[in-house]
């Protein structure tokens, strides 16, 4: 299995770094067109969620991103360094009370666009897998 790791730290203006990192891991790895955009958003979104829920934008703290290709399938770890989350009872941004907030479709989207999602770590390490 072949593994890239990157770490940043919690500033927004790195989601463009993470931008780069997945675009040079698709021409590396030849990532299918048709699962690329999942990746893109997906992996932004989750990182985006750890620099300002995980770190609370703490720029001390760093965001670590590791990708392994496997033989059918692509994994992507997002890790914090917070407190983690319940990711077990999330607010069902579908529901009638949530619709007009402005905030909070983030895993939803998350587990629309992936193949498996999986939280560890009290909610610090969020995997995401996609087949190819």
């Amino acid at each position: 299995m072949k593994s890239i790791k990157i770490s940043i730290p919690s500033l927004m203006d790195n989601i463009k770094i993470i931008e780069s990192f997945i675009d040079n891991a698709k021409e590396k790895y030849t990532i299918n067109e048709d699962i690329y955009g999942n990746i893109m958003i997906s992996v932004t979104e989750c990182v985006t969620n750890a620099i300002i829920h995980g770190n609370n934008m703490d720029s001390k703290k760093q965001v670590e991103l590791e990708l392994a290709l496997g033989e059918n399938d692509i994994k992507f770890t997002i890790t914090d360094q917070g407190k983690g989350f319940d990711y077990e009872n999330l607010n069902d941004p579908t529901s009638p009370e949530n619709l007009e907030k402005p905030g909070g479709r983030g895993i939803y989207i998350i587990k629309h666009l992936t193949d498996e999602v999986k939280f560890e770590d009290e909610g610090r390490k969020t995997i995401l897998t996609f087949y190819m």
